[in-house]
């Protein structure tokens, strides 16, 4: 009888808390994201980020405005080339899946504008992207973007219309 009234508050005591279950991280406040305000320049970064780091298509294609383009230059053939959006997003998409993992650290703003009306902002940044191949083959990329945003009321998300990859590698 003795065991039985040691283990039966053991039970008790294991039967209310599941260590395999804890408890709902509830310090997210309700309408929190781990998720860039859009409405924000540093928004879009992060949700560029955000993108990057979770190979997320649908989350870098809601940055991109219709009217994208991507332009870098091709020092092989010394030329520059450009692309759209549709382009933009399969390159995007056979990176995401063709990688293990993403780095993407965006550094110092190097120069921003923005017109009086604040819908129309170009911003030059350094950025370090580590491209995770496999555990032997994992490049770090070092370089400058220049992006043009827009966005039609200064309530509403800005959308890339414009990345210049400016590293020279």
């Amino acid at each position: 009888m003795k065991a039985f009234t040691t283990i039966l508050p053991l039970m008790l005591m294991f039967t209310s808390c599941n260590p395999f279950a804890p408890g709902l991280d509830e310090s997210l406040s309700e309408g929190s994201s781990i998720l860039g305000d859009p409405a924000t320049i540093d928004g879009v970064f992060q949700n560029m980020k955000y993108a990057y780091t979770f190979r997320d298509t649908t989350i870098y294609g809601q940055l991109l405005s219709s009217e994208f383009s991507f332009v870098f230059t091709d020092y092989d053939r010394g030329v520059e080339v450009t692309w759209g959006r549709d382009e933009e997003m399969q390159t995007t998409r056979g990176l995401f899946q063709n990688v293990q993992r993403l780095d993407l650290v965006w550094n110092n703003i190097i120069a921003l504008s923005t017109d009086s009306l604040n819908l129309h902002v170009s911003v030059s940044r350094n950025f370090n992207l580590t491209v995770m191949f496999n555990p032997s083959d994992n490049p770090r990329i070092d370089g400058y973007a220049t992006l043009a945003l827009a966005r039609s009321d200064p309530q509403k998300p800005w959308k890339i219309v414009r990345w210049r990859d400016e590293s020279n590698f």
